[in-house]
């Protein structure tokens, strides 16, 4: 079962006026152990760098307070932790929110977990440095080659340094319990590797569980069945990056593989109504119709069966 609350985030944001004192809203909290989506578009944000085309247009003078970059929470209420998949350029924001939905004292997550060296995904972990909040020994979840990149080159080593963050190591395919009631599986996944190795993360909770596979080129390139796993899990946020081939004109779509939503849904239409609405699509870009409630894209997706992950969902595990 989820639970939206963005559209009384958005009342409660732009009914404020400039000379207004900020109160977080009192956000009903979740129980038991929950992920909040806390970001959905890709790493350059919306409106992105540049971008000269309608669907960022009037977003630079009038920003939506919605769209973040793409970062999951997991809250567990019964010992008042906190969790962060992904340390995106909109990790102050994302943790006063995750703040909100817990219902902790702290700001401060009690431990990050990321994927890969690609710049939406790690590159909040600056805001935990010196220049800005300082913070001590953070508990940061990486692989073996996302733990160098960020040990042995700065700014990232300063932050090892001066013990702002303290990285933890993480196992492809070993499971570990994080808290008594959450059990955490990395996987690998094929995507462009310059700096590190890219994973997704499974995560159980005491009764349901669920996929983030924010980045992958394509399902076919996985040595895995993504149907196989879809089934597994009760709920699975996967890469929607593109929706299709048509929407990006200025680059060469082939460099920078992602697997299209209508190719997903395509693939995923054999599988069973209650399989597809297992289904959050994640990650888009700038572009995607699916920032759009009324598009068309939106739309078709919704009538298939799929979800959509909106910034304010909470998901119970």
């Amino acid at each position: 079962m989820k639970f939206c609350y963005t559209a009384f985030l958005l009342i409660f944001l732009f009914s404020c006026s400039p000379k207004d004192t900020f109160v977080a809203p009192a956000i009903p909290a979740p129980e038991g152990v929950s992920i909040v989506v806390l970001g959905n578009v890709q790493d350059a944000g919306s409106p992105h760098i540049g971008c000269k085309k309608d669907c960022c247009r009037d977003l630079f003078d009038h920003p939506d307070a919605t769209r973040m970059v793409t970062c999951l929470g997991l809250v567990d209420a019964s010992t008042n932790q906190k969790f962060l998949f992904e340390a995106s350029p909109d990790i102050s924001r994302q943790l006063k929110k995750l703040k909100a939905y817990s219902q902790t004292e702290e700001e401060m997550a009690d431990g990050i977990f990321l994927t890969h060296a690609h710049i939406g995904h790690y590159t909040g972990l600056m805001y935990l440095g010196k220049e800005a909040t300082n913070a001590d020994q953070v508990p940061v979840y990486a692989m073996p080659r996302m733990r160098d990149y960020l040990s042995e080159n700065g700014p990232w080593s300063q932050l090892v340094s001066t013990k702002n963050i303290k990285m933890l190591p993480l196992t492809a395919d070993s499971t570990f319990q994080l808290t008594a009631s959450i059990r955490i599986t990395p996987f690998r996944v094929p995507h462009r590797d310059e700096y590190s190795e890219t994973v997704g993360y499974r995560i159980d909770g005491p009764n349901k569980s669920a996929l983030f596979i924010p980045d992958i080129d394509k399902w076919e390139r996985w040595g895995r069945s993504i149907e196989e796993e879809i089934r597994s899990v009760d709920y699975a946020f996967l890469d929607a990056t593109f929706y299709d081939a048509a929407e990006l004109n200025t680059r060469d779509i082939s460099l920078i593989p992602h697997p299209f939503v209508s190719e997903s849904m395509e693939r995923f239409s054999k599988l069973p109504g209650e399989e597809r609405a297992k289904i959050q699509f994640i990650h888009f870009n700038h572009t995607n119709q699916l920032l759009k409630k009324e598009s068309a894209g939106y739309l078709s997706v919704e009538k298939e069966g799929y979800g959509i992950a909106d910034f304010g969902e909470i998901f119970d595990l």
